[in-house]
């Protein structure tokens, strides 16, 4: 029987985005009054992880053990990739746990793995997408707003993995969406093809002013200039993005209303500034929080609901 993977939001329909938040919506709800519901008693989840992690991981671990399963993490020492085929590797890892985070630097090597999987594969970040992080800033949208209607994001930097998952959420649950970044740096036109081809009526469109972007932002959203693996262009990188910093300014040209988010780990100084990453607007750690609850949500979901 084949699984029920979770690589992009892409391939995601637009039912089983919302039922996933509605699902983490629904254990928050039942958190906060002190219950863990052993969901997910006896079941297994394995972390294989090919860069490092805070919020990913112990999300991950902490929603397992919550939930009343375990994790396992592996590194290196598993030697996947190294000491044995991949399908090798992923048919015997599928009989001994119930689902798979990979985090890689290719996302085509997290293709591979879960064409030989028989449990569910859970994408927690390749150069390519972090459909984890998205759903969990979607869920936290939601929190802060009540709704999607009428809600605006604008992403000030890099058309990265991140602004790709977002602005994928983004048209599933109908917010608008505007990158702001050096032409260099924007999407594709291969990317906004396939999110048209998915969601015609979606929303997203790019520019490079800042300034004239985030006005009546509900949601101002930045990331690093330079990623993990990106460390040899990071000098280009700074010059480039140096008129795209999320800074006081910036922020009141959104307008009182605007809250800021970033899925962190943040290089303050660059991409934002102190005071506002630390100021009243800035919801970085409750969205990081809810990045727990949404995995919570993801796996019941995915296991309860596996073909």
């Amino acid at each position: 029987m084949a699984s029920l993977h979770f690589l992009s939001l892409l391939e995601q329909p637009r039912e089983r985005l919302k039922a996933i938040v509605d699902r983490a919506g629904e254990l928050k709800a039942r958190w906060k009054e002190g219950h863990r519901d052993p969901l997910l008693a006896g079941r297994v989840l394995a972390l294989l992880f090919e860069k490092p992690s805070l919020r990913t991981r112990v999300s991950f671990e902490t929603a397992m053990a919550q939930l009343g399963g375990s994790s396992l993490f592996l590194g290196k020492e598993v030697g996947w990739g190294e000491r044995e085929a991949v399908a090798d590797f992923a048919q015997v890892l599928s009989q001994y746990v119930d689902a798979i985070v990979f985090r890689t630097r290719s996302h085509r090597r997290l293709v591979e793995l879960a064409q030989h999987c028989s449990v569910p594969v859970i994408n927690g970040l390749s150069n390519l997408a972090h459909p984890c992080q998205a759903l969990a800033d979607l869920f936290t949208i939601r929190e802060l707003f009540g709704t999607f209607e009428g809600v605006k994001l604008v992403f000030v930097g890099d058309g990265n993995n991140v602004a790709r998952s977002l602005a994928v959420g983004c048209a599933a649950f109908g917010v608008e969406f505007v990158l702001a970044g050096p032409p260099a740096y924007q999407f594709s036109a291969r990317f906004l093809e396939s999110l048209r081809r998915t969601y015609p009526e979606a929303r997203c469109a790019q520019t490079d002013d800042p300034h004239a972007a985030v006005r009546g932002a509900q949601i101002v959203y930045t990331d690093v200039w330079t990623s993990m693996g990106q460390e040899d262009q990071a000098q280009q990188r700074r010059a480039a993005f140096a008129a795209y910093q999320v800074n006081r300014q910036l922020m009141q040209e959104a307008g009182p209303q605007a809250r800021f988010m970033h899925c962190l780990p943040a290089h303050r100084g660059e991409e934002v500034t102190d005071e506002v990453i630390d100021g009243p607007a800035s919801v970085v750690v409750h969205q990081a929080a809810n990045r727990l609850h949404l995995q919570k949500g993801l796996l019941v979901w995915l296991l309860e609901n596996r073909e």
